[in-house]
């Protein structure tokens, strides 16, 4: 059974979709936004396909995020 990384809380989905919408890389901008997908409750696997991604390179964002930020 595969257990979901938790995603750091103390950004909220609202901030993350504020920052996308800021960047002007769009790259940046769509993981934000699977992101925000993740900490409003989509399953990680919608929030990895809204992306265009696969849920380990979704995994592997939320790692970055946990450790770095947006």
């Amino acid at each position: 059974m595969t257990v979901s990384v938790r995603i750091r809380q103390d950004y909220s989905s609202q901030e993350l979709r504020r920052l996308a919408s800021r960047s002007k890389d769009a790259n940046q901008s769509r993981r934000l936004l699977s992101l925000a997908a993740v900490l409003d409750g989509l399953s990680r696997a919608d929030a990895a396909r809204m992306g265009g991604m696969d849920r380990q390179t979704l995994r592997d964002w939320v790692h970055r995020f946990n450790a770095d930020g947006p």
